[in-house]
């Protein structure tokens, strides 16, 4: 039994010194390269421009401004936005202008949902969810500037537009005539920042951006009294996308 352990403890301890020399040739290889400048992106930097695709999760929801009707009504007392999940899935067109700006063109296929929250005064009733479903067409443009390159990856930031058509606004709008209605088509002002990782065969860049819409998206109807509580209403999302680049 005691040299059943004493090997149990030369095993453990042979393992652990194997650990040890891998993390150590680990860091001695990263040193050298370090030291040698053996950078990937200088390959890619030689490219005027390049593609990719794109994979997102979006966190989407409205920007309410309720209307002078919203105090006179008796009925509804809470209008507020609930945000909704949602996924992108996109090509990316990178074109260069100089060392240190980029054109990019986005076109993306995005499912997002977004929600708004009606209460009435009584107190038997629930709160009702109104839930908008979309599938947007989105055409993004971006500036991006990135920082000098480190070791291979480098800080970017990005500023651009947006255009947004949804695909199934029209399906919506037969199946529920007594809901608050979307315009299908939307303009956003965009901003984000991220980071670019240079590999030998693509560059992986990880980017949070904030979508503001400029356009009021409400579609007016008097006949219906939760679109009569509302004023504008602009869409808002927040997206982390994946960007796999080269």
């Amino acid at each position: 039994m005691h040299t059943l352990n004493l090997w149990h403890i030369f095993h453990i301890s042979i393992k652990k010194i194997a650990l040890i020399l891998i993390c150590f040739s680990f860091v001695q290889t990263v040193d050298a390269q370090r030291a040698k400048g053996n950078y990937n992106f200088l390959g890619f930097e030689q490219k005027p421009y390049y593609f990719g695709i794109t994979l997102g999760y979006n966190s989407s929801d409205f920007k309410i401004f309720r209307s002078d009707k919203f105090i006179e009504n008796d009925s509804i007392s809470i209008v507020e936005d609930v945000n909704g999940p949602g996924f992108n899935l996109g090509i990316v067109t990178n074109l260069k202008i100089g060392d240190y700006f980029d054109f990019r063109f986005l076109p993306t296929l995005s499912f997002a949902e977004k929600n708004i929250k009606y209460a009435n005064n009584s107190e038997r009733s629930m709160p009702r969810t109104r839930k908008i479903e979309q599938v947007l067409v989105q055409m993004p443009f971006h500036i991006r500037y990135k920082s000098a390159p480190y070791n291979d990856f480098r800080l970017f930031v990005i500023a651009g537009v947006k255009y947004d058509f949804d695909v199934a606004s029209e399906s919506r709008t037969r199946q529920a005539d007594e809901l608050v209605k979307i315009a299908s088509s939307d303009f956003s002002a965009e901003i984000g920042a991220g980071i670019q990782f240079f590999f030998p065969y693509f560059i992986f860049s990880p980017e949070f951006k904030i979508s503001q819409g400029i356009s009021n998206v409400l579609i007016f109807d008097d006949q219906l009294e939760e679109s009569n509580v509302l004023e504008k209403v602009l869409a808002r999302t927040f997206t982390i996308s994946l960007h796999f680049e080269g």
